[in-house]
Protein backbone atom coordinates (compact mmCIF):
# COMPACT_ATOMS: atom_id res chain seq x y z
CA UNK A 1 0.00 0.00 0.00
CA UNK A 2 1.19 3.50 -0.93
CA UNK A 3 2.56 4.83 2.23
CA UNK A 4 0.82 8.46 1.03
CA UNK A 5 -2.51 7.15 0.41
CA UNK A 6 -3.49 8.15 3.62
CA UNK A 7 -7.48 6.77 5.23
CA UNK A 8 -9.09 10.32 5.05
CA UNK A 9 -7.72 11.02 1.43
CA UNK A 10 -9.11 8.02 0.03
CA UNK A 11 -12.40 8.23 1.81
CA UNK A 12 -12.55 11.74 0.56
CA UNK A 13 -12.15 10.81 -2.84
CA UNK A 14 -14.29 7.92 -2.62
CA UNK A 15 -16.96 9.85 -1.34
CA UNK A 16 -17.29 12.58 -3.99
CA UNK A 17 -16.79 10.02 -6.80
CA UNK A 18 -19.65 7.87 -5.87
CA UNK A 19 -21.89 9.73 -3.50
CA UNK A 20 -21.28 7.40 -0.41
CA UNK A 21 -18.23 5.93 1.30
CA UNK A 22 -17.28 3.21 3.89
CA UNK A 23 -16.66 4.30 7.25
CA UNK A 24 -13.39 6.03 8.22
CA UNK A 25 -12.70 4.93 11.49
CA UNK A 26 -10.66 6.93 13.76
CA UNK A 27 -9.04 5.06 16.93
CA UNK A 28 -7.37 6.53 19.81
CA UNK A 29 -6.22 5.06 23.48
CA UNK A 30 -7.90 7.86 25.29
CA UNK A 31 -11.74 7.21 24.05
CA UNK A 32 -13.71 4.29 22.69
CA UNK A 33 -13.83 3.98 18.69
CA UNK A 34 -15.69 6.58 16.79
CA UNK A 35 -15.99 7.38 12.64
CA UNK A 36 -16.48 10.78 10.97
CA UNK A 37 -19.35 11.30 8.47
CA UNK A 38 -17.87 11.98 5.54
CA UNK A 39 -20.62 13.69 4.16
CA UNK A 40 -19.76 16.90 6.98
CA UNK A 41 -16.66 17.26 4.61
CA UNK A 42 -18.42 18.18 1.63
CA UNK A 43 -20.58 21.02 3.51
CA UNK A 44 -22.24 24.31 1.63
CA UNK A 45 -21.81 27.47 3.34
CA UNK A 46 -25.62 27.36 4.66
CA UNK A 47 -25.18 23.55 6.47
CA UNK A 48 -21.59 24.32 7.86
CA UNK A 49 -21.99 25.37 12.07
CA UNK A 50 -21.68 28.91 13.04
CA UNK A 51 -18.59 28.75 13.93
CA UNK A 52 -17.36 27.78 10.48
CA UNK A 53 -19.59 30.51 8.82
CA UNK A 54 -18.26 33.24 11.28
CA UNK A 55 -14.58 32.48 10.07
CA UNK A 56 -15.76 32.32 6.33
CA UNK A 57 -17.12 35.96 6.84
CA UNK A 58 -14.22 37.72 8.80
CA UNK A 59 -11.40 36.12 5.93
CA UNK A 60 -10.08 38.94 4.19
CA UNK A 61 -7.00 39.41 1.60
CA UNK A 62 -4.93 36.24 0.45
CA UNK A 63 -5.74 33.68 1.93
CA UNK A 64 -4.05 30.11 3.59
CA UNK A 65 -6.89 26.81 4.15
CA UNK A 66 -4.79 24.58 5.66
CA UNK A 67 -5.88 20.91 5.81
CA UNK A 68 -8.43 22.28 3.44
CA UNK A 69 -9.46 18.38 3.11
CA UNK A 70 -12.44 18.32 0.51
CA UNK A 71 -12.30 21.88 -0.42
CA UNK A 72 -15.04 22.98 0.76
CA UNK A 73 -13.83 26.43 2.75
CA UNK A 74 -12.23 27.19 -0.29
CA UNK A 75 -14.82 26.75 -2.85
CA UNK A 76 -17.08 29.33 -0.26
CA UNK A 77 -14.54 31.78 -0.28
CA UNK A 78 -13.43 31.43 -3.94
CA UNK A 79 -17.38 32.24 -5.03
CA UNK A 80 -17.25 35.33 -2.46
CA UNK A 81 -13.97 36.06 -4.67
CA UNK A 82 -11.24 35.70 -2.05
CA UNK A 83 -8.01 34.75 -3.24
CA UNK A 84 -7.97 31.43 -1.46
CA UNK A 85 -5.01 28.70 -1.52
CA UNK A 86 -5.90 25.20 -0.36
CA UNK A 87 -3.09 22.97 1.39
CA UNK A 88 -3.44 19.54 2.63
CA UNK A 89 -0.76 16.60 3.17
CA UNK A 90 -3.20 14.45 1.36
CA UNK A 91 -2.52 13.54 -2.28
CA UNK A 92 -5.85 12.29 -2.80
CA UNK A 93 -7.49 15.06 -0.96
CA UNK A 94 -5.60 17.70 -3.16
CA UNK A 95 -6.89 15.59 -6.53
CA UNK A 96 -10.25 16.23 -5.27
CA UNK A 97 -9.97 19.59 -4.59
CA UNK A 98 -8.73 19.83 -7.95
CA UNK A 99 -11.71 17.74 -9.47
CA UNK A 100 -14.19 20.47 -7.58
CA UNK A 101 -12.70 23.42 -9.04
CA UNK A 102 -10.40 24.82 -6.03
CA UNK A 103 -8.21 26.80 -8.40
CA UNK A 104 -4.82 27.16 -6.41
CA UNK A 105 -4.18 23.84 -4.41
CA UNK A 106 -1.19 22.45 -3.31
CA UNK A 107 0.03 18.99 -1.62
CA UNK A 108 2.01 20.78 1.52
CA UNK A 109 2.74 20.62 5.12
CA UNK A 110 1.59 24.15 7.25
CA UNK A 111 5.12 24.06 8.93
CA UNK A 112 7.13 23.52 5.48
CA UNK A 113 5.36 26.97 3.59
CA UNK A 114 8.26 29.95 2.89
CA UNK A 115 8.44 32.67 1.24
CA UNK A 116 4.78 33.19 1.01
CA UNK A 117 3.07 35.25 3.57
CA UNK A 118 -1.02 35.58 3.85
CA UNK A 119 -3.59 37.89 5.92
CA UNK A 120 -5.98 35.23 7.19
CA UNK A 121 -4.83 31.89 7.65
CA UNK A 122 -7.75 29.23 8.14
CA UNK A 123 -7.67 26.43 10.39
CA UNK A 124 -11.09 25.38 10.79
CA UNK A 125 -12.35 21.76 12.00
CA UNK A 126 -10.24 21.49 15.17
CA UNK A 127 -7.19 22.87 12.48
CA UNK A 128 -5.22 24.25 15.38
CA UNK A 129 -4.91 20.22 16.33
CA UNK A 130 -1.93 19.99 13.71
CA UNK A 131 0.39 21.77 16.46
CA UNK A 132 0.13 18.22 18.28
CA UNK A 133 1.51 19.13 21.72
CA UNK A 134 1.37 22.25 23.94
CA UNK A 135 5.56 21.64 23.76
CA UNK A 136 5.18 22.78 19.86
CA UNK A 137 2.93 25.89 20.54
CA UNK A 138 6.28 28.14 20.07
CA UNK A 139 7.12 26.32 16.80
CA UNK A 140 3.76 27.57 15.78
CA UNK A 141 4.08 31.13 16.81
CA UNK A 142 7.43 31.16 15.14
CA UNK A 143 5.90 29.78 12.18
CA UNK A 144 3.50 32.54 12.03
CA UNK A 145 6.26 35.17 12.58
CA UNK A 146 7.28 34.35 9.02
CA UNK A 147 4.05 33.71 7.13
CA UNK A 148 1.39 36.03 8.73
CA UNK A 149 1.60 39.26 7.58
CA UNK A 150 1.75 42.50 8.83
CA UNK A 151 -1.66 42.94 10.54
CA UNK A 152 -3.18 39.81 9.82
CA UNK A 153 -5.17 37.15 11.58
CA UNK A 154 -5.54 33.42 12.07
CA UNK A 155 -8.48 32.03 12.71
CA UNK A 156 -8.92 28.74 14.51
CA UNK A 157 -11.33 26.61 16.15
CA UNK A 158 -10.64 23.92 19.05
CA UNK A 159 -12.55 22.62 21.96
CA UNK A 160 -12.34 22.16 25.23
CA UNK A 161 -12.46 18.52 26.15
CA UNK A 162 -12.54 18.82 30.04
CA UNK A 163 -16.03 17.79 29.64
CA UNK A 164 -15.24 14.31 28.88
CA UNK A 165 -13.65 13.61 32.32
CA UNK A 166 -16.16 15.11 34.17
CA UNK A 167 -17.07 12.52 36.74
CA UNK A 168 -21.32 11.95 38.09
CA UNK A 169 -20.57 14.48 40.68
CA UNK A 170 -19.80 17.39 38.06
CA UNK A 171 -15.91 17.50 39.21
CA UNK A 172 -13.33 16.83 36.85
CA UNK A 173 -10.71 13.92 36.65
CA UNK A 174 -8.07 14.42 34.32
CA UNK A 175 -6.36 11.33 32.84
CA UNK A 176 -3.23 10.19 35.17
CA UNK A 177 -0.51 11.45 32.43
CA UNK A 178 2.17 14.06 32.92
CA UNK A 179 0.75 15.97 29.65
CA UNK A 180 -1.60 18.29 28.82
CA UNK A 181 -5.29 16.98 28.39
CA UNK A 182 -5.89 17.79 25.60
CA UNK A 183 -3.16 16.16 23.90
CA UNK A 184 -4.83 13.22 22.08
CA UNK A 185 -3.08 10.94 19.64
CA UNK A 186 -5.38 9.27 17.29
CA UNK A 187 -5.51 6.33 14.15
CA UNK A 188 -7.01 6.30 10.75
CA UNK A 189 -8.59 3.58 8.94
CA UNK A 190 -10.49 3.37 5.73
CA UNK A 191 -11.19 -0.10 3.88
CA UNK A 192 -7.89 -2.02 4.34
CA UNK A 193 -6.27 1.33 4.29
CA UNK A 194 -4.57 2.27 7.68
CA UNK A 195 -2.75 5.40 9.01
CA UNK A 196 0.20 5.97 10.84
CA UNK A 197 -0.73 7.19 14.62
CA UNK A 198 -0.97 11.17 14.69
CA UNK A 199 -0.60 13.73 18.07
CA UNK A 200 -3.79 15.87 17.35
CA UNK A 201 -4.19 19.01 20.16
CA UNK A 202 -7.70 20.50 21.48
CA UNK A 203 -6.62 23.72 23.67
CA UNK A 204 -9.14 25.66 25.77
CA UNK A 205 -9.26 29.02 25.43
CA UNK A 206 -7.51 30.36 28.41
CA UNK A 207 -4.48 28.24 27.28
CA UNK A 208 -4.22 29.27 23.88
CA UNK A 209 -4.33 33.35 25.17
CA UNK A 210 -1.40 32.46 27.50
CA UNK A 211 0.77 30.35 25.03
CA UNK A 212 -0.24 33.35 22.73
CA UNK A 213 0.80 36.07 25.17
CA UNK A 214 4.37 34.34 25.79
CA UNK A 215 5.28 34.54 21.75
CA UNK A 216 3.90 38.10 21.02
CA UNK A 217 -0.21 36.75 20.15
CA UNK A 218 -2.63 38.47 21.54
CA UNK A 219 -6.23 35.80 21.20
CA UNK A 220 -10.20 37.19 21.08
CA UNK A 221 -12.85 34.47 21.10
CA UNK A 222 -15.40 35.58 18.48
CA UNK A 223 -17.48 33.06 18.41
CA UNK A 224 -18.89 29.85 20.70
CA UNK A 225 -20.59 26.50 19.26
CA UNK A 226 -22.36 23.88 21.13
CA UNK A 227 -20.57 21.60 22.06
CA UNK A 228 -17.41 23.22 24.22
CA UNK A 229 -16.02 24.78 20.78
CA UNK A 230 -15.16 28.11 20.07
CA UNK A 231 -13.59 30.57 17.12
CA UNK A 232 -10.40 32.39 18.26
CA UNK A 233 -8.98 35.60 16.45
CA UNK A 234 -5.12 35.35 16.55
CA UNK A 235 -2.90 38.54 16.03
CA UNK A 236 0.24 39.76 16.24
CA UNK A 237 0.82 42.25 19.72
CA UNK A 238 1.35 45.79 18.31
CA UNK A 239 4.74 46.61 20.35
CA UNK A 240 4.93 50.33 21.48
CA UNK A 241 8.14 51.54 21.94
Amino acid sequence: MNSKINPMGRAILDYYKKGKADRLRVFSPMFEEDEIPLRTLFRIYETMPKIERKALDMATGKTLDVGAGSGCHSLVLQEKGIDVTAIDISPLSVETMKQRGVKDVREQDFFTIEGQQYDTILMLMNGIGIVGTLERMPDFFRHLDNILAPGGQVLCDSSDISYVFETEDGSIEYPDTDGYYGEVCYQMQYKDTIGEPFPWLYIDADTLRERAARNGYAVEVVAEGEHYDYLARITKRICIV
